[in-house]
């Protein structure tokens, strides 16, 4: 073992108190939550109907829209960002991964966990997870990264005479793969092994978006690759027994096999592939877990480190944006929509503090329906020949591109969604919800959902209004992270101000930027002057409500 890693007694001797100063939370102080925003559906509860009703109606489940980032809230003792009454909460969304120019800013934080198979190693990732309190968190089993068996191999699986403790039974390559594209917070599509039929599932798990990846498996510090890229490595080390018997009862209960051939198994591959190259990974370790899940003041020391790294993601991307790039020209990539009477009658009526809210929602469909249709025009098109029902032939042009994908940033970009379907038959539409944090004033992701081949597509990004351009920027960020290519990317807004235009070309200079009006500055709280005000509140009708 190296002099650096550090091996945890039992958490009630002297020497384990003095670790920390903080005082540590019992456990029953905690309340758990779905580790991923996207895993658990947010389903309403049942309610019966009332009494004096003759109409039963059947429960509903509330459909997935946006889904629930964190069902509860935890007290812990590491420093968050959000404070609220007596808890502590790090976000109720992801900050900002990347920098002002939309560059990636600071890698996600990289957990592997090796140990024995049996040893716990999920049981300490899940207590991590739940510790943490943090929505933006993915956990990558190495067993998903199996070879595909051919026939052989297969059939010496179903007599337990395949060695699947052994580096080649795993494809290392693609392992490696995915867990670079997940550090550069990028999207990557996680095979699913099936552990009773030996082989791989059609359906791939998608992962993307995280501040903390968990990465464990047996051998999760065999490639040097992959030790490179850990930020921490924990090692798990259970007595033998107890991994024995944790397998029995795994593997025959929830995987199929029988007591005999687990046994053959175990004698004949896991044991010995432990002492060859598992144990030897100990030395890479620098922390080692002795009992796995059960040492709870191990894994709240390894929470109050990745909380403590966290910090360096607080980032004041809006407060840069609103300072930058001021006082110069107009970038080539902006394309204002033409000032026409027309316009300027519709910018009239919806800038004007005192039309009423069914006004507003008209005259807003009105210019939405021109800036699409002029966002469109700017696509590629190329000359064609028809024939008119008179028999005479007509040279026209067709749009060259075949797949367009309008994406919403909610709220207030859905409001411009009817308006694309309306000028683009059969177009598939994708969600982003940003919304700003209240304490800081920076926007966070809370929720995404886009067409798995958006790639392929010309994206036309939707927001209502844009000021800074940090909601903005950081969809287009998510965008690109779903390796959609940049030029490919049209931005429309119905009102944008000089700085947010500035801001967005500079950091994404292939991007299309489109908008019907161009206001010159940002007040304090980043609202555009002279502007429309809250264009959300005013167009669901969801203004607070003044006393005169």
């Amino acid at each position: 073992m190296e002099p650096g890693s550090l091996i945890f007694p039992k958490p009630d001797t002297e020497l384990a108190l003095e670790l920390s100063e903080q005082v540590f939370i019992d456990e029953d102080d905690y309340t758990r939550a779905p580790a991923s925003p996207t895993t658990v559906p947010n389903v309403r509860p049942y309610r019966p109907p009332s009494t004096g009703s003759n109409i039963t109606k059947s429960p509903r489940a509330r459909r997935v829209r946006t889904a629930s980032m964190s069902q509860s809230t935890k007290r812990t003792a590491a420093e968050s960002i959000l404070h609220a009454d007596r808890r502590t909460i790090y976000t109720a969304g992801r900050p900002p991964w990347y920098n002002c120019t939309g560059g990636q800013e600071v890698e996600p934080f990289l957990i592997g966990i090796c140990g024995a198979s049996a040893s716990g190693k999920t049981t300490v990732a899940a207590k991590i997870i739940e510790s943490l309190n943090i929505p933006w968190v993915t956990i990558v089993s190495m067993d998903s990264f199996y070879k595909v068996l051919n026939e052989k191999q297969h059939q010496a699986a179903e007599c337990n005479e395949y060695n699947f403790d052994h580096p080649d039974a795993f494809d290392m390559d693609l392992l490696v793969t995915v867990l670079q594209r997940l550090k550069e917070g990028k999207k990557v599509e996680v095979p699913i092994y099936n552990y009773v039929t030996h082989s791989r599932e059609s359906r791939t798990k998608t992962m993307y978006g995280a501040n903390v990846i968990i990465f464990e498996g047996i051998l999760a510090f065999y490639h040097a690759d992959v030790v490179r890229m850990l930020d921490m490595k924990v090692f798990v080390d259970t007595d033998a027994d107890i991994r024995l018997a944790r397998r029995l009862r795994r593997d025959i209960v929830q995987r199929g096999r029988d007591l005999e051939g687990v046994l053959k198994q175990y004698m004949t591959y896991v044991k010995p592939a432990y002492q060859s190259y598992i144990a030897p990974c100990m030395a890479h370790a620098d922390i080692i877990v002795p009992r796995g899940g059960e040492n709870h003041v191990a894994i709240h020391l390894i929470v109050q480190h990745v909380h403590k790294q966290l910090q360096l993601r607080g980032f004041k991307v809006r407060e840069k944006l609103a300072v930058a790039h001021i006082g110069q020209p107009l970038p080539d990539s902006l394309y204002v929509l033409k000032d026409t009477p027309q316009v300027q009658g519709l910018h009239t009526f919806i800038r004007n503090k005192d039309t009423s809210r069914d006004e507003f929602i008209f005259y807003s469909k009105r210019l939405m329906r021109l800036v699409i249709e002029f966002a469109l025009s700017l696509l590629p098109y190329s000359e064609v020949d028809v024939d008119t029902p008179q028999g005479f032939a007509y040279k026209g042009r067709k749009c060259d591109v075949e797949k367009i994908c309008g994406v919403s940033i909610l709220r207030a970009g859905e409001t411009m969604e009817q308006a694309v379907c309306d000028v683009c038959k059969d177009i598939r539409i994708g969600k982003i919800l940003i919304q700003t944090n209240q304490q800081t004033d920076e926007p966070e992701l809370y929720y995404l959902r886009l067409p798995k081949d958006i790639k392929d597509y010309r994206v036309v990004l939707m927001d209502a209004t844009v000021a800074t351009g940090a909601a903005a920027i950081m969809a287009i960020r998510v965008l690109l992270d779903h390796d959609v290519p940049e030029h490919n990317i049209s931005l429309v807004s119905l009102l944008m101000a000089e700085i947010g235009v500035h801001s967005i070309a500079y950091a994404f200079p292939q991007v299309k930027i489109i908008t019907s009006a161009l206001d010159p500055e940002i007040n304090e709280k980043f609202y555009v002057l002279p502007g429309i005000g809250n264009f959300g509140d005013r167009y669901f009708g969801t203004e607070p409500a003044y006393d005169e």
